[in-house]
């Protein structure tokens, strides 16, 4: 067997619905729809914790957050565990990082496994970003997300060329506070992006958890999200302090128009376009980038032996139920995109339906590689899936779990459960000691979905009677995942 190449892209908070392979109405994304088009699409990819951190853990250690102990934001990767990227090392591979690492700084959580690693300490800057390159903190003069992919293609460049790669080249974009390249600043300038059709969501018949929430478009922007009211030079403030909310009705923009509105509803339309074409923006910026990898790869006759994987570390609300941000285990935050590429193996154009998750993403690297996968990994390969041999018994219900309570956007913690038709969501409102969680209880609370009837969860059915054997089964369904996960808390 010839052992492929891996090179495995990611970006932060890239929801499915903004990919044109997706079905987006909103954008193109002629590049990644290519690697759709030229391999596979997952319509059900999953995260088992919408939350940028310990997403990118679970992705590497092939464990749930609660087993490699970053189960939040506050925590920090503890860098002597084993990953898969220690293991391809030891089979022989070159192995490299570029880009958003997100898991602790220093001796005891910088990159272990890579044999190059360069990276954004913490969240990274969009402009003239320090990276931390083996150890040495750097500036590097441009936009973030062309200066990972051109030290990715450096490394690729530089290689040992008897030997096969892994590269993971994990971008910042399209993170909070969305600033975008300048070449992309007029895009989508004259034109009006369709709001979602939950975009006016009431919170009525769902939790409470869904009506605390502090995400909403019309009234949690910052004036940095919105490009208002900022000086000449904004590229540079994205460490500025994000005030709660901006209110009034009239707005000077960064390019120094004055906005006047009529109305509530206008206003709350018109900050959803000034976050949305930024946001957009970004991931034009992304696909382009990718669209660099792809050509380097047909340059250097390697495409038919490279796997090329795009992701993002979890969903995002894209304005949907009037929100923007993550967390909850409603749709648009916990489904991941997930399109893979990878000419030997995979039928061009395939689309599959099986429920995967970010916790099967290290076993199926290996599994493509001819690697076995140590015992202690909790996901299972789905190369099976790409190779068009579904196991019988592939899994029909997903576990997760969001520990960080009220910590940000006043966000409960909550667990759940989803199965092909349904999703039982269980707030049960406690910190728990979690690092930076809010040691403020607040009630717990049920929901149910019945998404064949309701894709949209727009209606909490918890409380009707026609649902309680569903319920019951759903709730072992759910304490079997959870102890099945080790998760005893």
């Amino acid at each position: 067997m010839t052992r492929p190449n891996i090179i495995f892209i990611m970006t932060d908070d890239h929801a499915s619905h903004a990919m044109s392979c997706y079905g987006s109405r909103i954008n193109k994304t002629p590049n990644m729809d290519r690697i759709a088009n030229e391999g596979a699409r997952f319509d059900n990819c999953f995260c088992t914790n919408s939350i940028c951190a310990p997403s990118r853990a679970t992705i590497l250690t092939g464990t749930h957050t609660h087993i490699n102990g970053v189960k939040t934001l506050g925590d920090k990767l503890d860098n002597t565990l084993p990953n898969v990227a220690k293991i391809f090392q030891r089979e022989g591979y070159n192995t490299a990082i570029v880009g958003k690492w997100h898991l602790g700084q220093g001796e005891k959580h910088h990159p272990t496994g890579f044999d190059y690693w360069n990276v954004l300490p913490g969240q990274g800057d969009y402009f003239d970003p320090v990276m931390i390159e083996m150890g040495k903190k750097k500036i590097f003069k441009g936009y973030v997300t062309d200066i990972v992919t051109d030290k990715g293609l450096e490394w690729l460049e530089n290689r040992d060329k008897e030997k096969p790669f892994m590269l993971m080249c994990h971008h910042k974009a399209p993170h909070r506070p969305w600033l975008s390249a300048p070449k992309y600043r007029d895009m989508y300038k004259e034109t009006d992006i369709p709001v979602p059709d939950t975009f006016f969501d009431d919170y009525e018949n769902r939790s409470e958890a869904a009506k605390r929430a502090t995400m909403r478009v019309d009234r949690h922007l910052s004036s940095l999200d919105l490009k208002i009211n900022i000086p000449e030079g904004y590229e540079k403030m994205d460490r500025l302090p994000l005030p709660d909310s901006v209110d009034g009705l009239s707005y000077t923009t960064w390019g120094g128009d004055e906005i006047t509105f009529q109305n509530i509803r206008e206003l709350k339309i018109w900050k959803y376009q000034q976050y949305i074409k930024e946001y957009l923006r970004c991931i034009a910026s992304v696909d382009d980038n990718i669209g660099r990898l792809l050509n380097w790869l047909d340059d250097n006759n390697l495409t038919e032996n490279t796997m090329v994987v795009y992701t993002s570390d979890q969903g995002f609300f894209l304005g949907d139920h009037g929100w923007y941000d993550k967390r909850f285990m409603y749709e648009e935050s916990l489904r991941m995109p997930l399109i893979i590429r990878y000419p030997e193996k995979i039928k061009a154009g395939t689309v599959f339906a099986e429920m995967v998750l970010n916790l099967d993403f290290a076993q199926t690297f290996m599994d493509a590689a001819g690697i076995e996968a140590p015992g202690f990994m909790q996901g299972n390969s789905f190369m099976p899936i790409l190779t068009e041999k579904t196991p019988e018994n592939w899994r029909t219900s997903m576990y997760y779990r969001y520990w960080m309570h009220l910590a940000h956007h006043n966000v409960a913690a909550h667990y759940g459960v989803r199965t092909m038709r349904y999703k039982l969501i269980y707030y049960y409102g406690q910190a728990l000691g979690t690092s930076g969680s809010i040691d403020k209880d607040t009630p717990g609370e049920w929901e149910l979905f019945d998404l064949e009837k309701d894709s949209a969860e727009m209606n909490n059915v918890y409380d009707n009677p026609e649902y309680s054997d569903i319920i019951e089964e759903l709730k072992m369904e759910l304490f079997r995942l959870k102890e099945e996960s080790g998760d005893y808390e």
